[in-house]
């Protein structure tokens, strides 16, 4: 009989489970956001919880996995608190230490992090277009997140500037990282 990890294991490629993960980051990302909006951003922070939780049961290894989320979470919090602390963005809730990175933008990167290997393992090897999508889809995710109260542009044109420029090298990096300490397909 297999074990109950090996049976829920994930693997890169199925698009079932990349549905799945796309739904969870979607909602994640919607409960985070609007949770912050309301400042109820603790909402986000136990979503955020039970999905990384949810995700390390299911993998082939947690350990490996684990390490992603961490360092994601860490480059996403210091590049978060440098947009912050540079004057193009402000967090109305959810900031303790005034020119820092509010707690539940750790949140939304980790729920981030439990994608690259699930939903975005299409884009691994693919560094060119990741930079793209990262470029496009990481200040319009910022915008969605401004027009729905979570967080406010200070100086917009300089803000979307960096923000793309950014995410245009995070994305195909994190990817790069997702791919080296691959803990979803581990072993395979």
């Amino acid at each position: 009989m297999q074990s109950t990890k090996h049976r829920l294991s994930t693997r890169r490629g199925d698009s079932a489970t990349a549905g799945l993960y796309f739904v969870v980051g979607q909602i994640g990302w919607f409960v985070c956001v609007l949770g912050a909006a309301h400042s109820q951003a603790w909402l986000g922070m136990l979503f955020a919880a039970l999905a990384v939780a949810w995700h390390l049961l299911r993998v082939a290894d947690a350990r490996r996995e684990a390490r992603l989320l961490v360092v994601t979470v860490s480059i996403g919090m210091i590049w978060e608190s440098l947009l912050v602390y540079s004057g193009l963005l402000a967090y109305p809730s959810g900031t303790f230490i005034a020119g820092v990175a509010p707690y539940w933008l750790g949140a939304l990167w980790a729920l981030f992090a439990i994608q690259f290997n699930t939903v975005y393992g299409w884009l691994h090897g693919r560094p060119l277009l990741a930079a793209l999508l990262g470029a496009l889809a990481g200040p319009l995710s910022f915008r969605a997140g401004a027009a729905l109260g979570a967080v406010r542009f200070i100086q917009p044109l300089a803000a979307w500037t960096v923000l793309a420029l950014g995410w245009c090298v995070m994305l195909p990096s994190l990817l790069w990282l997702a791919r080296r300490w691959d803990g979803v397909s581990a072993g395979r």
